[in-house]
């Protein structure tokens, strides 16, 4: 099944986010959960929201295998980390997109060496879509610990 053209090491760096937003999908239906637990409505909705947002993230990883031929394969799911408090997990929830962003920026600039042009442009766009969500993070953690928060 595996493409003539497949590159070996972009396939690592798909299997690798693969398991990664499967994890982060994993993270924030979790977080999500817990809390809605703790009574954060909002808070539970907008986890729910980008734990869809990450598993959409893996659908279009999905696609971009089986379009080079491979059959996707998770390795292995992170465990989920948790806190005590909304800054904690949101902390966590930046260590992570942070990752996210490292890894994909790794892979786009592998694909720029080789010439992949297509394959640079897929790890380019989730590159942005993860920032942005850094971003949105951090100023959330802002937000938490200004005073009168």
């Amino acid at each position: 099944m595996l493409s003539a053209n497949a590159d070996l090491r972009v396939l690592g760096y798909l299997g690798r986010a693969l398991s990664l937003e499967l994890s982060a999908v994993q993270l924030y239906s979790t977080q999500a959960k817990l809390v809605a637990a703790w009574g954060l409505t909002e808070v539970a909705e907008k986890f729910s929201k980008e734990a869809s947002e990450e598993l959409g993230h893996a659908d279009r990883i999905i696609g971009r295998m089986l379009a080079l031929g491979v059959a996707p394969n998770a390795s292995q799911l992170r465990p989920v980390q948790l806190g005590q408090n909304l800054e904690e997990l949101l902390q966590h929830d930046f260590a992570f997109e942070n990752e996210l962003v490292s890894l994909y920026s790794e892979a786009s600039k592998y694909c720029l060496s080789i010439g992949d042009h297509d394959n640079r442009v897929f790890f380019d766009v989730l590159v942005g879509e993860e920032k942005e969500h850094a971003v949105e993070l951090s100023k959330w953690l802002q937000e938490l610990q200004q005073p009168n928060n």
